[in-house]
């Protein structure tokens, strides 16, 4: 049984939030629109955050993508009173929303704020009804659930169902649209426990990493440090 995971090269991403764009179109986020915005109802599955390292002159702006770190230890289905979010066989955290009666636990207990309130019902215009993905299991969510990223679990199971390809190993593998539209090709998918898969050979590179790992929560997303930044003489 493979245990999915992704690794992100801190060097080559550029923060074009190409990322978030397909995040947002594969999985039909919802838009919180400008008011819901200023309340605080943003809703983003994948989220790009810069940051600034070192002292003045020699400083480094880098920008560490976000999505949903799927811990092998998740405080969020520990704390969930209905079992509404869950850890599968192939180490995925998903939603099951039609249990989730939105009292926002999970979200409290996730140290890396990746969950979401579905604060509205999600209303797309007529003009919009063929842009919307028809794989993701709910169509709309729900108001009142909590959402967050899945890897895309619509997009694997129907890759096991066609018999194609999974990860980032193929160069026609089935992968996360946030993996497959980086143009920085600074994301990479496959299986953790193949020795041999890209992921795997990342993931116990010097240069990886994990965030607030000091926790426990094991994520199953890596992050390759930076290169040693040198001011130009």
């Amino acid at each position: 049984m493979p245990r999915w995971g992704m690794v992100i090269d801190l060097d080559k991403c550029t923060a074009c939030q190409a990322c978030t764009v397909a995040c947002r179109a594969e999985n039909n986020v919802s838009f919180a629109g400008l008011n819901g915005y200023r309340r605080g109802r943003a809703i983003f599955w994948n989220t790009v955050i810069g940051r600034v390292e070192g002292e003045f002159p020699e400083v480094q702006g880098i920008f560490i993508p976000m999505p949903c770190m799927h811990c092998d230890h998740p405080p969020c289905v520990k704390v969930c009173p209905v079992g509404a979010t869950y850890q599968d066989e192939e180490g995925r955290v998903l939603q099951r929303y039609e249990r989730c009666i939105g009292c926002r636990m999970c979200m409290q207990a996730c140290p890396y704020n990746r969950r979401y309130f579905n604060w509205r019902v999600q209303e797309w215009p007529d003009t919009f009804a063929l842009y919307r993905n028809p794989d993701p299991e709910t169509q709309p969510r729900p108001k009142g659930v909590v959402e967050k990223c899945t890897f895309c679990v619509q997009r694997l199971r129907k890759a096991r169902e066609e018999g194609r390809p999974i990860g980032s190993d193929y160069p026609d593998g089935v992968v996360p649209a946030c993996v497959e539209t980086c143009t920085g090709g600074a994301r990479y998918f496959g299986d953790l426990d193949d020795p041999e898969s890209i992921v795997s050979r990342l993931a116990r590179s010097p240069r990886a990493f994990r965030l607030q790992e000091e926790l426990g929560t094991e994520p199953k997303v890596y992050y390759l440090r930076p290169g040693q930044w040198e001011p130009e003489t």
